[in-house]
């Protein structure tokens, strides 16, 4: 039989450890960025603007809705359309680039980027790309939140929401990555890129069995910091599974000397003759049912574990 004061003290140190567990949950949740929030600023995303090729209302409505979570950074002067016009095979389009600026306390810069848009030649299906330009618009404005409230002690931290990623008839080195072939000129031009120590690249890591490749396009020092940084994190599992050679926005970048790495996993549902890597790719499939939490939580903790890495970087 146990006594009621040792009843009562046991009770006592089980409430103490109770609160203790939920003080140190409720700090480790505010030191990261959490799948569930990335999940939910996707659906948002889907409902406001699930169809959003260049010209389209829907593109229109995507810009609004990425503008309207900063707020913050607008007021302070560090938030930044870059407006241009594309000359591609449906003629001059408007696009936009949006930049977000986060100081740090050195100098340079690292820059964590994605395509917010979704495939300009689909625009006649019900291609709304979850996971290809939803969830990682979705992980660039978490990431956002938390650089609000934990602002870089290193290098400056821009985010960076490319326009006109994807083909507007088919894929090429003239038809394709219009914001950041224009953006990485802009910035040659102007003295920005010396500045960049640092470019990551998201795009769908979404995707429920996630595993980022090893982009041997990417740059080796950036290739040899992500198994680190999956170490860190408790992700090792979740990298290097398939070796590609990927053209994605980060490929600008790489011509010119910036130091940039592709967080990918191109394999996206089973594959098919059409889509050998992975079915739901460019297809109708790809909806949000086919994003998962866990993964994108897995991609926040990889690009937040990268920073300090590329500041010790020598």
């Amino acid at each position: 039989m146990t006594s009621p004061v040792r009843f009562l003290l046991t009770g006592l140190v089980a409430l103490a450890a109770a609160s203790l567990s939920s003080k140190a949950t409720s700090a480790q949740s505010a030191n990261r960025v959490t799948g569930t929030s990335i999940y939910a600023v996707t659906k948002q995303y889907l409902a406001v603007a699930p169809k959003r090729w260049v010209g389209s209302s829907g593109h229109a409505k995507a810009v609004d809705f990425i503008k309207s979570h900063f707020a913050a950074e607008a007021a302070k002067g560090n938030f930044e359309v870059d407006s241009f016009s594309a000359s591609t095979p449906a003629g001059l389009l408007p696009m936009q680039n949006m930049i977000v600026r986060y100081p740090g306390k050195k100098e340079g810069v690292i820059v964590l980027g994605s395509h917010y848009e979704t495939n300009y030649p689909l625009r006649d299906i019900n291609f709304v790309g979850a996971n290809d330009g939803a969830a990682t618009t979705a992980l660039l404005i978490e990431l956002g939140a938390y650089l609000r409230t934990h602002p870089p002690d290193g290098y400056s931290v821009w985010l960076v929401f490319f326009d006109g990623e994807e083909a507007i008839q088919a894929w090429s080195a003239a038809d394709s990555l219009y914001g950041s072939r224009h953006l990485a000129a802009r910035w040659s031009s102007n003295g920005t890129l010396p500045k960049i120590r640092g470019f990551l690249l998201a795009d769908m890591v979404g995707d429920k069995d996630l595993n980022i490749d090893h982009d041997v396009n990417s740059t080796p020092w950036l290739l040899d910091l992500l198994p680190v940084a999956a170490r860190n994190t408790g992700h090792s599992s979740s990298i290097f599974k398939n070796s590609t050679q990927v053209e994605d926005d980060h490929i600008p970048f790489v011509k010119r000397g910036v130091p940039s790495l592709d967080i990918i996993d191109l394999d996206y549902g089973p594959p098919t003759a059409e889509h050998p890597e992975g079915g739901y790719h460019h297809t109708e499939l790809d909806t949000l049912d086919k994003v998962s939490p866990r993964s994108l939580e897995t991609a926040a903790d990889l690009f937040l574990a990268m920073l300090p890495l590329i500041n010790q970087h020598r």
